[in-house]
């Protein structure tokens, strides 16, 4: 059974835009699923790769966020 929900103006504008082909409805669940991938970490994998291997930049910050690693773990391990 359908159920009729009010939204800001503001917010049908981004919804109807944001839908393309899809329903309304679709897009709404849509967006509550990516939501709760997201909170599950499935929106790490889209990070993964991001930093080169070979980037000295990150390899030396790394190496300097090293203590503080190894300090959180021990506290919250």
């Amino acid at each position: 059974m359908a159920k009729t929900i009010m939204v800001s103006n503001d917010c049908y504008e981004k919804l109807k835009e944001m839908k393309a082909s899809r329903s309304f409805t679709e897009t709404i669940f849509y967006l509550i699923e990516s939501k709760e991938a997201k909170k599950k970490g499935n929106g790490l994998r889209a990070c993964f790769g991001t930093i080169p291997s070979e980037d000295k930049e990150f390899d030396t910050l790394r190496e300097e966020l090293k203590p503080v690693y190894r300090k959180w773990s021990k506290r919250y391990a």
